[in-house]
């Protein structure tokens, strides 16, 4: 059993350089999928500065602190989104049939992918964190605080990267791939607190997001920032966000054994 576990181990360190290795040669696609948050916090940052002023709009912070988790949460939705193109191109190139030819660890196989996916997310949300506070904002909660946003951003990352991987492998084409993407994203990402509070929206709105994990990341990530933070929202939020991830990444195990029988 131990043997076992340090070849996964191994493996997955291996398979997860492979996607890095990648990334660095190709590093325009990390700058595309910063492109679009930076573009929003940078512009709605500054053109509804003042929505702060409307009557019991969030917690008195500046918008642009507001703002700021709800856009690294839309990058990590929409970057994570994406992550099953990686298993397609395999597909389509002949390299994951030889793959399942070879003593790869098929644990190795899942779990480095969404370990590049959360390296990538990291990495972005460190860099329009630094952004938000060059243009001012000013998180209380400090280090603990982003280290908070981190573990939101990564487990929302890890359960729609598995989710990605899973209609990848079961659809084996890229279109479905995009059009299933981006018909759950732009909803998410809407019917959440990330550009809005939801305090001020329909109340079916509100209670849609109660059940909508783009918004227990967001709450996270605001509580965890914010000046007084609401412990018991944030360990229960991110308890909801850890066992979204163990459901769909027990569906991205289920959808890699059916692609197994069937390759």
């Amino acid at each position: 059993m131990s043997i076992a576990i340090a070849e996964t181990v191994t493996h997955t360190v291996v398979l997860t350089g492979r996607q890095l290795r990648a990334a660095w040669r190709m590093p325009v696609f990390l700058v595309m999928n910063l492109v679009q948050p930076l573009i929003w916090l940078l512009l709605f940052g500054q053109l509804f500065a003042s929505i702060v002023e409307l009557p019991g709009f969030g917690d008195g912070q500046s918008y642009l602190e507001f703002l700021t988790p709800g856009i690294v949460m839309m990058m990590a939705l929409f970057g994570s989104a994406w992550a099953g193109t990686v298993y397609i191109e395999d597909m389509n190139r002949g390299v994951m049939d030889r793959f399942l030819t070879s003593p790869t660890s098929r644990g190795a196989l899942m779990v480095s992918s969404l370990i590049y996916q959360a390296i990538l997310t990291i990495v972005q949300t460190l860099i329009v964190v630094g952004i938000a506070w060059l243009l001012g904002a000013r998180f209380s909660g400090g280090v603990a605080g982003i280290l908070l946003l981190l573990l939101a951003a990564v487990l929302l990352t890890a359960a729609f990267s598995a989710f990605s991987n899973a209609v990848a492998l079961l659809t084996r084409q890229q279109t479905a791939l995009i059009g299933i993407s981006q018909l759950l994203a732009f909803p998410l990402m809407f019917l959440s607190s990330a550009i809005m509070d939801t305090s001020l929206s329909p109340e079916w709105v509100q209670t849609v997001a109660a059940y909508n994990p783009v918004e227990w990341a967001v709450v996270v990530g605001r509580e965890a920032l914010g000046a007084d933070p609401d412990w018991t929202s944030i360990w229960g939020h991110l308890g909801l966000l850890t066992a979204l991830t163990v459901v769909l990444a027990g569906l991205a195990t289920m959808a890699f054994r059916s692609y197994q029988r069937s390759a």
